[in-house]
């Protein structure tokens, strides 16, 4: 048992050798019992809207934001420039490990999304759930700034992000649903331009370390066959939700969800490439 989950779970987190069938399908079967329980836990209690959505969303950016901070640690690209920088290199907080990688940073962003929630509920405060995940972000961000030198390529990545997100609240009159395709629009677009295009302007090489997305990529001999795959599967997901029979709350749960797994490595992707980690 201890070869087996040295094999399949510990050594591709030091060996950067990504994910496998075996993580892969383990991750999902926690995670979904995770989404589960976090629902039966907030269900009826706080009421999952726009404004929920948008508070939970401010954390997604913090977990990527962090991740990324991660990378540039590791690659050297973080350098003390400031006191803020010297500090987060000497503290070791983001150096690579088990929680500042996947799947390690969700569990920990998780946590301290839930901490603060039932905090602020507590104190009848939910309101300030939004603020809270953007002035953890900010720190992260700062740490980021000095070294984004490829801003240009994130352009394309945000077009091919709106556009499709773009047509489907024009479709569905629902900025939740467009949410939902503009989350894995921005997943497939970062892909696309990191792997196939950002490598041929300045040589620093990226490769896709999913399963699925690496087959697809393959599949189609372009990782834009990927976004074009996660831009029909999110509309089609997002048709299915607004013709299902169920509560709102339940609704926008699941979209919700749906956004997290399409941003929170969209955003990852494009703020490392920015920054050449």
């Amino acid at each position: 048992m201890e070869n087996f989950i040295n094999e399949y779970f510990i050594d591709p987190i030091w060996s950067h050798s990504g994910y496998n069938v075996v993580n892969t399908l383990a991750y999902a079967v926690i995670a979904i019992a995770a989404v589960y329980a976090i629902y039966r836990a907030i269900q009826g209690r706080i009421k999952i809207d726009e404004k929920f959505i948008c508070s939970v969303l401010w954390f997604v950016l913090l977990g990527s934001t962090a991740r990324v901070v991660t990378d540039a640690v590791y690659s050297g690209v973080l350098e003390p420039v400031t006191p803020l920088h010297a500090w987060a290199l000497d503290s070791h907080l983001y150096d690579y490990g088990y929680l500042t990688v996947s799947p390690g940073i969700y569990v920990v962003v998780a946590a301290v999304l839930l901490l603060s929630m039932a905090v602020l509920y507590s104190i009848k405060r939910m309101e300030l759930l939004g603020y809270v995940g953007m002035l953890i972000w900010i720190p992260n961000f700062l740490l980021l700034l000095p070294f984004m030198q490829y801003w240009i390529y994130a352009l394309p990545v945000l077009l091919l992000a709106a556009i499709p997100a773009y047509f489907t609240y024009r479709h569905f009159g629902n900025w939740i649903m467009a949410g939902v395709v503009a989350g894995h629009s921005l997943d497939g677009a970062a892909t696309f331009i990191a792997i196939d295009v950002f490598h041929r302007f300045t040589g620093i090489f990226y490769s896709e370390q999913h399963v699925f997305s690496e087959s697809l990529g393959i599949l189609g001999g372009s990782f834009f066959f990927f976004y074009l795959v996660k831009v029909a599967i999110s509309f089609a997901a997002a048709y299915l939700l607004t013709k299902e029979k169920m509560k709102t709350d339940e609704r926008n749960y699941i979209a919700l969800v749906l956004m997290i797994i399409g941003f929170a490595p969209g955003i990852r992707d494009v703020l490392r490439m920015i920054v050449g980690a």
